[in-house]
């Protein structure tokens, strides 16, 4: 398993610069854009990325994202272009990228090409909602220790202390916090929960903690990394890709915006 299993991103105090993971779905606004999007991600001074594996049935996910898997899909990506596009950005990006995905089309490519590919494009680590971690645990984890991929669970304000421990056992890079039971984008979003961040901040955990969900401008995104190390944003993000011409300047400014830049 990769030896920096936090990539670097621990903010053990918390007056530390917080550490931005910044969400966005591959093949969109049109299908070419993946790499630019993510040069911009990174030259734009965020921490980190996630980049979402366009699906038909993303059912964690919220109205925007839903709409930005079925433009990607209408626009032809697919896990191979994908891989191709990275291979084009192994070099000049080079904050870690997380690919995040559902199970089926993932097993459907092969579990263990998909790593393999995953190592060969300079993929730091994966997020699969949808994988038990029994199975993960029974099968998968060997598959990834062998390429060197971190992988990341997910937590939300239900998950009893005990199965945080063990979700962050088996976890590496980071752990990521839901900050509320709502899909992502929901405008129920919970973010200032003080009760589920005090519990996070005081279990001694191995991974530097990430909070998403609902985190849309400059004060969400403070106020949820108060006792967290890190925040990720995807809808918020997502929105200004489907929504604007101009979504490279509106985007640089958005993601500066977020750190005072």
């Amino acid at each position: 398993m990769n030896t920096d299993n936090t990539f670097g991103l621990r903010t053990s105090d918390f007056g530390l610069q917080k550490k931005l993971n910044i969400y966005f779905t591959a093949g969109i606004p049109r299908l070419e854009d993946t790499g630019k999007i993510a040069q911009l991600i990174q030259n734009s001074g965020a921490d980190m990325m996630e980049i979402g594996i366009p699906y038909s049935d993303p059912v964690a996910d919220g109205p925007v994202i839903q709409q930005a898997h079925e433009l990607a899909l209408k626009n032809g990506m697919t896990i191979k272009k994908l891989f191709d596009q990275l291979a084009e950005i192994k070099d000049s990006v080079t904050i870690p990228k997380v690919l995040m995905g559902y199970f089926n089309p993932i097993l459907q490519f092969g579990f263990e090409h998909f790593c393999q590919k995953c190592q060969e494009v300079g993929i730091s680590g994966l997020i699969i909602p949808d994988l038990p971690p029994f199975e993960f645990e029974r099968k998968y984890n060997a598959i990834l220790a062998k390429y060197d991929l971190n992988f990341t669970f997910l937590v939300t304000p239900e998950t009893s202390e005990e199965r945080i421990k063990y979700l962050d056992s088996l976890s590496s890079g980071f752990l990521y916090a839901v900050s509320s039971s709502s899909t992502t984008g929901s405008g129920n979003a919970v973010l200032k929960n003080e009760t589920y961040l005090d519990r996070l901040a005081s279990l001694d955990l191995k991974n530097p903690v990430f909070i998403g969900f609902g985190i849309k401008n400059k004060s969400d995104f403070e106020n949820v990394t108060e006792k967290a190390d890190g925040g990720i944003i995807g809808t918020a993000f997502v929105k200004i890709l489907l929504d604007n011409a101009d979504w490279e300047e509106k985007g640089k400014d958005f993601i500066k915006g977020i750190l005072n830049y």
